[in-house]
């Protein structure tokens, strides 16, 4: 079976290409600001004390990425965990350079 592609990084992606795309220096940061909210989902680690320290859109840029984050990685374990009720064969967690996903253990 194809392993699927990990929804978090797709979102970190298109995070990149609508930064590339910005026409002003605050558009830029929010998107950096989301995308590295969703990678600390991906990777289990919080740096909102950091983004504290930068203006409110920025924090709530972060906010939203590592919200998201979290979901979409809740999403795919209760999607592993119904195909393996249903089918028997449970899928692979989605894996990240070999290793599994460290914010599948929430």
């Amino acid at each position: 079976m194809k392993q699927p592609t990990n929804p978090v990084n797709l979102r970190i992606e298109w995070c990149r290409r609508q930064s590339a795309q910005a026409r002003t220096e605050p558009e830029v940061d929010g998107w950096h600001a989301e995308a590295d909210g969703l990678r600390d989902a991906l990777m289990n680690t919080d740096h909102t004390d950091h983004y504290r320290l930068c203006p409110p859109e920025i924090l709530r840029r972060y906010m939203l990425g590592f919200q998201d984050g979290t979901a979409l990685l809740r999403a795919a374990r209760v999607q592993r965990m119904i195909h393996t009720a249903t089918s028997g064969t449970p899928l692979q967690a989605s894996r990240m350079r070999g290793d599994v996903l460290l914010g599948d253990d929430r």
